[in-house]
């Protein structure tokens, strides 16, 4: 009796001569490229050393990295006062594991705290005061400034991205055409313009004596231009519901607001979770162009420490380990979608 996974993998690869050959090809193709990548990766690299002068090899040399690690992970920030980053990291992952567990006990009740008061929390450990020392944000950098800018831009983009989405479809012109206005302004403006108007612009508009930091000011440029987008796909989710269920709860006299969040806003956002999900993606790798205002996350730090004169020509390995970062995460955001929009379907049955 032939395996279950055998007949699947002859189903699928080899069920005709012509699905035979292209699964060939690509295998052929595939090995053609693995080898000589996996030698240069790992088979012929470096992983020993404290300087270039290690790397004699023909592979890469992630000697580099290992040097540069700390830089990678916190950019300038002090390193008496790293713990305050780990903590702060270690308060996300522990609070993401807890509510990807659907039997915890008021579940609800973390999940407006994680939203509410870990953001606070997180600035406090962050940028200091109130006992802490203030770490200032122009020594922010790496991978602790790019989650950064990700989770608060997304914080301010996913809440006003829903408001637009509601204002947008609303039977007041006013809110709908100032709606209207926002979403198309933001969405036809290039990011990276919107974050250098923002870092030059926002400074003249306030008033005398008031500063917004560099850092809020590209949090903000993001946050406007994600919000509107988010907005596009909430609406596409708000236009697949049928108008009948939204009648029938205003017959039994139910008001707007209570319509949006108990019958409305559930399956909307269901429906609109996957390209919720993209645009999350995209935030992530947007924040690359904070460079232009000269905040270093990941990417910006990958290219200061290649201008270091010791390790000039680490090109390759730079880019390899920060593209490797920026794959795994935007892969465990896709994967985390996917499993989400499968409990749904599966609560709601359909």
């Amino acid at each position: 009796m032939k395996s279950p996974w055998l007949q699947t993998l002859r189903q699928r690869l080899f069920a005709t001569p012509v699905d035979a050959a292209i699964t060939l090809v690509c295998l052929y193709v595939v090995w053609r490229l693995s080898v000589p990548l996996l030698h240069w990766l790992v088979f012929d690299a470096t992983w020993n050393g404290t300087s270039r002068d290690a790397c004699k090899g023909d592979g890469a040399c992630w000697v580099f990295v290992r040097v540069r690690f700390s830089q990678f992970m916190y950019g300038q920030y002090p390193i008496p006062e790293r713990w305050r980053v780990d903590i702060a990291g270690a308060l996300l992952v522990a609070t993401a594991g807890l509510l990807s567990w659907r039997g915890l006990p008021h579940r609800r009740g973390l999940a407006i705290a994680s939203v509410t008061v870990l953001p606070l929390a997180g600035l406090w450990l962050l940028y200091g005061g109130l006992g802490l020392r203030i770490v200032e944000t122009r020594e922010w950098g790496g991978l602790m400034l790019t989650l950064v800018l990700t989770i608060y831009a997304g914080l301010i983009a996913v809440p006003l991205g829903i408001l637009l989405a509601l204002g947008r479809r609303s039977r007041l012109p006013l809110i709908r055409f100032a709606s209207v206005v926002f979403i198309e302004f933001w969405r036809g403006v290039p990011i990276i313009t919107v974050i250098f108007l923002a870092s030059l612009l926002l400074p003249l508009i306030m008033p005398s004596g008031f500063d917004v930091d560099r850092l809020a000011r590209a949090v903000l440029g993001l946050a406007f231009v994600i919000a509107a987008y988010m907005a596009e796909a909430v609406r596409g989710g708000l236009q697949a519901l049928p108008e009948g269920q939204t009648e029938a709860a205003q017959a039994l006299g139910l008001g707007y607001w209570r319509i949006q969040r108990r019958i409305v806003l559930p399956q909307a956002l269901r429906i609109a979770l996957p390209a919720m999900t993209n645009e999350f993606i995209a935030l992530f790798k947007n924040t690359t162009l904070v460079l232009i205002v000269s905040l270093f996350d990941l990417l910006g730090i990958a290219q200061a420490a290649l201008a270091d004169p010791a390790w000039v020509g680490m090109n390759m390995e730079a880019y390899v380990f920060a593209g490797a970062i920026y794959w795994f995460a935007c892969f465990a955001m896709s994967q985390w979608s996917r499993r989400r929009e499968k409990r749904l379907q599966a609560a709601y049955g359909r």
